[in-house]
């Protein structure tokens, strides 16, 4: 279970351009583009949701 929270090293990547992209940012776009961020991880998690769902029945 420990490997759950362990970050793969393309995860790693993305993470670090994500923290250049946001250093970049005023507060103001900083507040924007995090929501942004936010808004497609619950997508992804509506995504995989619906596809655990639909491969069970």
């Amino acid at each position: 279970m420990s490997n759950f929270s362990k970050l793969t090293l393309e995860q790693e990547f993305k993470l670090a351009i994500y923290e250049n992209k946001i250093n970049q940012l005023n507060n103001k776009k900083t507040k924007k583009y995090l929501i942004k961020i936010l808004k497609q991880m619950m997508i992804k998690d509506n995504i995989i949701k619906y596809y655990i769902k639909h491969s069970i029945t």
